[in-house]
């Protein structure tokens, strides 16, 4: 069988021809472009045959059997360009039966993975229902409560009811929970629990955490798939989902809190970008296109319902797409597919929400319709000369953030929040502009999310091996796609049908978003530790497809002009034998760690607050309230369903405001001051806490106290030294001295090791 062999020249290169090796017949397409160009060949062949021996004419046995002999070769060729697009057609059936097996088996173990470590963690099969509540930790425990409360409820449409008009939550309040809240999550983990009868084989703590563990599996998953299909071996997606499980603390936190929304919305997220990843490139067919926009469509929506921040992420998400159309790195037609998504999934949440005001104003809304306007003024914005474009190109982005802009002040001023001007005057403090004396932003600021990531997070990727091949391959991806950009501004057209002999990996669209991508997530994860979360799961995602794409180094090899090894053999054996010592080293040194999370016994076990909460199950009555800090009252509204006077919600000003208000009870205020301040609140009970009282941290102007003696005026500066000063004691310390006037206010009714809880008197009784 004569081998299928093509000759090419690339119509970018100035007019070189480079001999391109014998192509591999992968897929059928390929397959009957070459038959056909042998075809042609061939048929071209004969007929300067006959032009050239014009004068001489065949005799008629002759012109016979050339006849004969012709169809007799064309059938021949038929069968072989047959043959071997049945033979394609198999083996990428093979390769994809096999990969979508191995994305299933790394969903399947990690899931086991997590519910093996999180049951050895906390004995988690061995405890009681109220010790495994309590396991719940983090502060945002107290959203399983609500997951009981559906179960709870005669009906799922009563329990939802009583969600939305919910005045046993916040003292003296009665507020919408499931839009202030956010309890998408648990109503429709609910729902699913009752259709399903869960109840009769599994307990409800057991299926709901279950539940996030599944979407964690999905999550690893869908990084696997959009490694896979930027790569074209599915041993990138492998290569990602290890160095995932490896940097977990680093890429997920569900060891920090299992309820997180982000825990939730965030496998959203990740196969929404997988989705966009095959929507954007050259090389789908119209089907699936078609597929991946609806896929789109699904996760773009549910990631908006299920985490009220998530339209943030989405605005840096429309500025990559913003960036790669404007620059004509991708199809316009594709950009405003994926903006009428942003926009109807807008109008669908907006109002399953309630018509949340939070929507209307929101970056990624105002950034759509500043481009969408933009678009319609400038329609020539991709022709004319490169100063030209140059100019067009300032113009748009100025029309379109200016555009956005304007629209959010409008919107602020018929809606007028204060959680805006809260949110620009934070920023202010965080990046240096300005001081502040403000109890809620200084706590904020003291949390470990909002502060710049530590030296530890680099030097951890770069033991996993991560970090340094994540810079080859961005370098790598992004001067070529410098290299594209420079192309577009110039005039050259968009190659849709590259190839692998022509070393240009930044011109794939896919590949263009995804740098964009990690270079903006990556820039906010420089700033806030908490945005690592959106960076690191990418890292991995983007340097496995990197080290595993013939692409990437072809690619290198190109700029480096090798000509003593043919680039193509070389590229492809590096973008087998790299990925193939990368997991090697990465099992050698790593599987055994593994082995041992999963065989040690962690005993976490809190025993003064199941004391706590078992004291306030079997004596608090019915409709009590509870006061303390926002951590504490976290878990007594978890176990016993009481209501508490603010909750840890760091999104909620007014919540923190009330938490500022309830712990002044750590603050040098008087007896008589904190009384009224509970009384208001409707306190019954005010819970203290040793640690918080006798707190001791490296950071000693983050401590609960410090914050609240600089909020109140305690405290004055000195030569970079902290003096306090009052009239008063500390509350926390001088109520456990047991004397007037805090006697006559308080009454102490509990107390162990680290909590002490104090009735907050209807009667004062004046004692000396």
């Amino acid at each position: 069988m004569a081998e299928l062999r093509c000759r090419g020249t690339n119509p970018m290169a100035g007019g070189e021809e480079d001999e391109e090796p014998p192509t591999e017949l992968n897929s059928p397409t390929a397959l009957v472009d070459e038959c056909s160009t042998e075809s042609n060949q061939e048929e071209e062949k004969g007929g300067e045959e006959v032009t050239e021996e014009g004068k001489k004419e065949p005799s008629g046995e002759e012109a016979d059997a050339a006849q004969e002999n012709g169809v007799t070769d064309e059938k021949s060729s038929d069968k072989k360009c047959n043959s071997s697009s049945k033979s394609g057609t198999l083996q990428r059936a093979v390769k994809l039966f096999f990969g979508c097996l191995a994305a299933v088996a790394c969903g399947v173990v990690y899931t086991g993975y997590l519910s093996t470590y999180h049951d050895r963690k906390f004995w988690f099969s061995n405890r009681q229902e109220l010790e495994r509540e309590i396991s719940l930790q983090g502060g945002s425990g107290f959203y399983y409560y609500y997951f009981k409360h559906m179960l709870s409820a005669p009906s799922f449409e009563m329990g939802v009811l009583e969600l939305t008009v919910d005045n046993r939550t916040i003292s003296g309040e009665t507020i919408n929970a499931v839009e202030r809240l956010s309890l998408y999550p648990e109503i429709i983990t609910a729902f699913v629990y009752r259709v399903t009868e869960s109840q009769d084989f599994m307990d409800p703590i057991c299926f709901y955490i279950g539940a996030v563990f599944c979407l964690q599996a999905l999550y690893v998953t869908a990084l696997f798939v959009t490694s896979w299909v930027m790569s074209g071996t599915w041993v990138a997606g492998m290569l990602a989902v290890a160095w995932f499980v490896i940097n977990k603390s680093d890429t997920s936190q569900l060891d920090q809190a299992i309820p997180l929304r982000e825990n939730w919305a965030l496998p959203y997220f990740s196969w929404q970008v997988a989705a966009l990843t095959g929507f954007l490139s050259n090389s789908v067919g119209p089907s699936q296109e078609l597929f991946c926009h609806l896929t789109v469509s699904a996760t773009t929506f549910s990631f908006l319902l299920l985490w009220e921040h998530s339209h943030y992420v989405l605005f840096v998400q429309a500025l990559c797409l913003l960036l790669l159309d404007a620059f004509d790195l991708v199809p316009t037609r594709k950009v405003v597919d994926v903006h009428r998504v942003y926009l109807s999934s807008l109008a669908l949440v907006y109002v399953i929400r309630f018509q949340s005001p939070s929507l209307l104003g929101c970056p990624l809304l105002c950034l759509l319709i500043g481009s969408l306007l933009a678009r319609y003024f400038q329609q020539n914005l991709k022709v004319g000369p490169i100063f030209a474009r140059l100019l067009k190109l300032f113009f748009h982005f100025y029309l379109v953030f200016t555009t956005g802009i304007t629209f959010s002040y409008l919107v602020k001023k018929l809606l007028p929040t204060g959680d805006s001007d809260f949110f620009l005057k934070f920023l202010e403090v965080k990046f240096g502009f300005n001081r502040t004396t403000d109890f809620v932003t200084n706590f904020l600021l003291c949390q470990d999310g909002f502060q710049s990531p530590s030296q530890e997070l680099f030097l951890r990727l770069t033991q996993a091996s991560v970090l340094p091949f994540y810079l080859l391959v961005l370098s790598v991806c992004l001067i070529s796609t410098l290299q594209t950009v420079y192309a577009r501004l110039r005039g050259q057209p968009m190659k849709t049908n590259l190839r692998l002999e022509d070393g240009r990996i930044g011109e794939q669209p896919e590949v263009a978003y995804h740098v964009i991508h990690t270079v903006l997530f990556g820039g906010l994860a420089m700033v806030s530790e908490g945005l690592k979360y959106l960076w690191t799961p990418h890292v991995c995602m983007l340097t496995a497809f990197g080290v595993c794409s013939p692409d990437l180094w072809m690619t290198v090899f190109r700029w480096l002009r090798l000509r003593s090894i043919h680039p193509v053999v070389l590229a492809l054996i590096l973008s087998t034998a790299v990925p193939t010592i990368i997991g090697f080293s990465l099992w050698r040194e790593y599987f055994p760690r593994v082995l041992g999370e999963l065989s040690e016994l962690q005993e976490i076990y809190d025993t003064d607050t199941v004391e706590l909460v078992t004291w306030i199950r079997s004596q608090a009555p019915p409709g009590t309230v509870f006061g303390g800090s926002p951590q504490v009252m976290g878990v007594v509204k978890l176990c016993t369903g009481l209501a508490v006077t603010s909750l840890p919600l760091y999104f909620d000003i007014s919540l923190l405001r009330r938490s500022e208000d309830t712990c002044q009870v750590y603050a040098r205020r008087s007896a008589e001051d904190v009384y009224k301040i509970l009384t208001s609140q409707k306190t019954n009970y005010v819970i203290l806490e040793d640690s918080l009282c006798n707190e001791y941290t490296h950071k000693p102007a983050c401590r609960m106290k410090d914050l609240l003696d600089i909020s109140n005026g305690h405290v004055v500066y000195d030569r970079g030294e902290i003096y306090s000063f009052s009239k008063h004691g500390r509350f926390c310390s001088e109520i456990k001295l047991n004397y007037s006037p805090y006697t006559n206010y308080f009454t102490r009714v509990f107390w162990n090791r680290a909590y002490h809880i104090y009735r907050v008197n209807a009667v004062i009784s004046f004692q000396y």
